[in-house]
């Protein structure tokens, strides 16, 4: 018979004793198996004492995490988080080197459990950190020289568990002195620090940023990017990472005015140091090109940084054009001169109708809308101003190819003519939904493209080459007026298709779109697609629809099973770098759910045996997902995190209690959902369901119908013959 659900067998130590097996029950009050357990070794005073999980973690057993308590657990009695608290506070302030050093390193690794934060917070533990750390090191100064190394473990321990109580998020940020912030900046500027040290205050300078914009302005007064470039010119990939962090935090918390003019504030105040060398050169060589392959952390921040710097770009793209200012039309009549190698004529010469007239046909070659006025072209937003720029950029940086495309253009017949302007203006229109200008960076992508930081103007050289390409596939495509919106269509997908790859470099880039001609692309969408007109007659439908319902049920099969193989997920914190994991999988009848806690990721399928709780899918009431599940409903920034959102779904069995995912991606999020709603008797509705029905649905269809090549399906049956006039032709077989 099993033991009941409310019993768990579990192992106790006791430092200097055999440890005692026991069984926990779940009903009773903690503080009553604490004392229980006190009374076996005969320990008193109870209520100083507490449950540790007898881990790495370490971690206290609370009325709120007990039911975590797996059969066959190994637990501590240790002193309560209060007392383990007061005594560490004291230890810290031992006037002894060597048992201040133990201290902060007790303190450090006790500090990541949220019951023994909570208590040393409570002594007011920041407090006394933040004073050692502005004036309570500087006695240890003189010691340096001596003692360099413990020097740098106190310190590395002291802002290790500075961070680790931060991390709860029970205190603000924006209680900390100018004196603090100051002395964390010290440690970055110095040109030779411990590494533990350096890493824990980019940490903390980050999280002061992103925290607070307070807090902004004063970590900006004590350190600059260009202070922080020396840092990504090491080999060690996770300052470099930290440092990138700080950079993208100042440059998203910076005010509209000030961002603008970071990069170059970057590029000049460490100009002797660097040799002229600029920001975007020293990440390409020093991270991008480093032969350290580049991890999971370090491709976020790397896009991160990408969205900020194209986001630089809003504000033209969201300005419109004054036609009444003289400056901006300067820019237009600048593109006329270049183009048809003509100066601005003097007021005196001609008469002015003939002057516009001039005008007028220059702007038609020049393939505006408005042949009269093109100032007005640029009044619609986006792309705004940035359009212009690009063209202006364009003709400046590749004259030959910007004279080539429009003489070429203006000598075709009308009809066949690739106007410039109006493709440029949305081409760059394009260019900025493709690169999600004037987005936020989403919290999970790591989609950062290497050739954006081969050039300081990488997006007008972006812009110059697909400009070329589109005039390419338009003469490819032998279009007319009539065509632009399909033109750009295929421009589009060449774009993307040549963006999947990853080119290293423009150059690459633009030689991958030499590849995907307008021909390539054809073939390509031949082969990706079947033909729509063989499959919409009558019996080809009537065919689809009696096939779907065993493709359904493939699919459900594939979905379960792999429930059956099971996922990791995350436990999401406040902090990224910092993860923990659990597992999740249902058994072979397809009647229970195991899941538990992992120390670490996993290499292949966890064992059922290791994973101790269970969940019969009978209990299983519904399942939630998005913002209805209830840990997105709790306080935190995963409220606010639309990509966390999007993967999250959550369990309600009996009793009203939910058991809670993160999905790792969009695509283990569908065959969860797919599978438990399969389990439920639901209907599987998610976009991976829909396009894995589409593509099995295609291949069975190609396949019944591979005989009929060639054949003309009729679009009704045959009609049924008359009736014979007699039936002298049936044989009586008796």
């Amino acid at each position: 018979m099993p033991p009941p659900a409310d019993i768990v067998k579990v192992a106790i130590e006791w430092p200097g004793a055999f440890p005692k097996l026991m069984e926990i029950d779940q009903k009773k009050p903690l503080s009553a198996i604490i004392k229980e357990v006190c009374e076996g070794w005969s320990l008193g005073n109870h209520e100083n004492f507490a449950l540790q999980i007898a881990d790495a973690t370490n971690f206290y057993i609370t009325e709120k995490n007990r039911n975590d308590i797996k059969n066959g657990s190994i637990l501590r009695l240790t002193t309560s988080p209060y007392q383990t608290a007061v005594q560490l506070h004291e230890r810290i302030q031992s006037s002894s080197m060597d048992a201040k050093l133990e201290a902060l390193k007790d303190l450090a690794n006790a500090s990541r459990d949220i019951t023994f934060a909570q208590e040393f917070i409570n002594l007011d533990g920041i407090s006394l950190l933040t004073q050692m750390v502005e004036s309570g090191t500087e006695r240890y100064q003189k010691l340096q020289k001596i003692m360099k190394p413990c020097f740098g473990d106190l310190l590395s321990f002291t802002l290790t568990a500075f961070v680790e109580l931060m991390d709860h998020g029970i205190v603000s940020w924006d209680t900390f002195s100018v004196a603090f912030i100051k002395k964390i900046a010290s440690y970055v500027n110095k040109s030779a620090m411990d590494t533990a040290v350096l890493q824990r205050s980019l940490a903390i300078l980050e999280s002061m940023v992103l925290n607070s914009q307070d807090l902004y302005h004063k970590v900006a007064q004590e350190i600059t990017i260009g202070q922080l470039i020396p840092h990504l010119q090491g080999t060690d990939q996770d300052i470099q990472t930290y440092t990138i962090a700080v950079i993208n935090a100042l440059f998203l918390k910076a005010p509209e005015e000030k961002r603008q003019v970071s990069l170059q504030r970057a590029h000049t105040e460490m100009a002797h140091i660097l040799a002229q060398k600029q920001l975007r050169s020293i990440i390409l060589s020093n991270v991008i090109r480093s032969p350290t392959a580049i991890n999971d952390e370090m491709a976020h921040q790397l896009y991160v940084l990408q969205v900020l710097t194209f986001n630089l770009l809003e504000d033209r793209m969201m300005t419109k054009m004054d036609p009444q200012d003289q400056a901006q039309r300067d820019i237009i009549f600048e593109l006329r001169r270049i183009a048809f190698d003509v100066e601005c004529e003097p007021n005196s010469s001609g008469s002015i109708e003939k002057r516009k007239s001039m005008y007028t046909r220059d702007y038609k070659k020049l393939g505006f809308i408005n042949h009269v006025n093109p100032a007005v072209d640029f009044t619609q937003i986006p792309p705004g101003m940035l359009a212009l720029d690009n063209m202006l950029y364009f003709a400046r940086h590749h004259q030959d190819a910007y004279i080539r495309i429009v003489l070429e253009n203006s000598s075709r017949e009308d009809k066949h003519e690739c106007p410039f302007g109006r493709s440029s203006i949305e081409l760059t229109k394009m260019l900025c939904e493709i690169l999600k200008v004037g987005e936020l960076p989403s919290e999970n992508c790591h989609d950062f493209h290497p050739m954006f930081f081969t050039h300081d103007r990488s997006f007008e050289e972006f812009f110059c080459i697909c400009i070329q390409l589109l005039n390419k596939t338009w003469k490819e495509m032998r279009a007319t007026s009539e065509d632009f919106n399909k033109v750009m269509q295929v421009v589009r997908e060449q774009i993307m298709r040549a963006l999947t790859l990853k080119p290293n470099s423009l150059d690459q880039f633009k030689s991958r779109l030499q590849n995907l001609s307008y021909t390539e692309i054809l073939k390509i969408r031949q082969s990706e697609r079947m033909n729509q007109e063989d499959f919409q007659s009558r019996p080809i439908l009537e065919l689809r629809e009696k096939i779907q319902p065993e493709i359904m049920e493939l699919i459900k099969q594939q979905r379960l099973n792999r429930l059956c193989e099971g996922t990791c997920f995350r436990k999401i914190s406040s902090r990224r770098r910092q993860d923990k994991f659990w597992y999740c999988r249902l058994s072979p009848n397809h009647k229970v759910l195991h899941y538990g806690d992992l120390e670490e990721s996993p290499q292949g399928e966890v064992p059922h045996d290791s994973l101790q709780d269970k969940l019969p899918v009978a209990d299983i009431k519904a399942v939630i997902t998005g913002k209805d599940c209830p840990h997105m409903k709790e306080k935190g920034a995963l409220k606010q995190n639309k990509e966390v959102l999007e993967l999250a779904f959550s369990v309600l069995y009996e009793s009203d209690e939910y058991l809670n995912f993160i999905a790792p991606d969009k695509h283990e999020y569908c065959v969860w959902t797919d599978g438990l709603n399969a389990l439920l008797g639901k209907e599987m509705t998610s976009d991976y369901t829909k396009s894995d029905m589409d593509t099995l649905l295609s291949m069975e269809m190609k396949l019944r119908l591979l005989d009929l090549e060639n054949i003309q399906i009729p679009e009704a049956p045959p009609p049924i013959p008359k009736e014979p006039s007699n039936y002298d032709f049936v044989y009586d077989c008796n």
